[in-house]
């Protein structure tokens, strides 16, 4: 069309459409231009380090706080919570977590289900709390780190659990379980470069399978039986042996003072005796006299009624009060 064969109609009508085009493509630039200015910034949280990746490359850390990077896809930015401690469980899983926590752990036997040393099937529940040191290993050295750290979990679980009996793991072996699951798994977790420091293992329940569990608990039940017996037998002992031989002890002191005691006196009265064989031999009447007073003197305070007879006297009977009490 010839723009001099244009009336002044057309004009009117071609201008327009010419302005609404530039305006499309104006704000197609400003909206492109906005989308590149909101990415060249990024704020990471207190508790996370930003990872930043240059075409898929590891370039540097970022601090928490606002950082600068840039745009999409030049450079990309991947949170990590490396200050945050994190969980994973096993055999069960938390549904509502809070206020109130609820688990299930239902259809997870495939993970608890383990056999144990000798040859019993025990459901191991347990939960494995770690923390992100290393955030390029943990991003970069392993593909899918937490199906790894599961598996690494589940397989050291398994391992240790099937060094030991079941009542082990069932009554003083937990805590021992948990230690030892989680020396290993830091050992690990070392030599994958997981980036992972393991800080707790904990155990969260440890039963028997559900169809065993009445022969389980009968068996617990008549071995707690077992050991009540036993308890009150040496309860028994301990009150009645010692008792026994603190008599025995007693009667053998009590002898054997008995016999130094007897030994002492014979000893004295035989010394006393030669002391009274030598003063006789000095003086025999004096002697004799004083051992004659001092037997009269032991023996007369004994003695209830007394009869004193003069040798003058010519009878005895009229002096004697036979049937009755001698009267004053």
């Amino acid at each position: 069309m010839d723009p001099q064969n244009l009336n002044a109609a057309e004009l009117r009508r071609l201008i327009p459409s010419g302005l609404q085009w530039r305006s499309g493509v104006i704000l197609v630039v400003a909206l492109f231009l906005a989308v590149i200015l909101w990415n060249l910034w990024f704020t990471v949280e207190p508790e996370e380090v930003g990872v930043v990746f240059r075409f898929g490359r590891y370039v540097r850390e970022a601090p928490p706080g606002l950082n600068f990077k840039l745009p999409d896809p030049v450079e990309s930015v991947i949170k990590v919570p490396v200050q945050r401690q994190l969980k994973e469980e096993f055999g069960y899983r938390t549904q509502l977590a809070g206020v109130q926590t609820r688990y299930t752990s239902n259809n997870f036997q495939n993970e608890s289900l383990m056999l144990t040393g000798d040859l019993n099937v025990a459901v191991v529940e347990w939960s494995s709390q770690y923390r992100i040191n290393d955030p390029y290993k943990y991003l970069v050295k392993v593909r899918d780190v937490r199906t790894t750290f599961r598996e690494m979990n589940e397989a050291i679980m398994r391992e240790v659990v099937g060094d030991r009996t079941v009542n082990d793991i069932l009554t003083v072996g937990r805590q021992e379980v948990a230690d030892e699951v989680k020396t290993r798994l830091q050992a690990l977790c070392e030599q994958y470069d997981t980036g992972i420091t393991v800080d707790q293992v904990v155990l969260q329940d440890v039963n028997p399978p559900d169809p065993v569990k009445p022969s389980f608990n009968e068996v617990n039940q008549a071995q707690q039986e077992r050991e009540k017996m036993i308890n009150q037998a040496k309860a028994e002992y301990n009150r009645i042996i010692p008792k026994a031989r603190g008599q025995a002890l007693q009667a053998i002191q009590q002898a054997e003072g008995y016999a130094m005691d007897r030994i002492n006196r014979a000893k004295g009265d035989a010394k006393f005796f030669e002391f009274i064989l030598e003063a006789y031999k000095r003086a025999p009447k004096v002697t004799k006299r004083r051992i004659y007073l001092e037997t009269i003197d032991t023996i007369y305070p004994e003695i209830k009624h007394k009869v004193i007879v003069d040798d003058k006297v010519k009878g005895v009977l009229p002096l004697l009060s036979l049937g009755s009490e001698v009267k004053p």
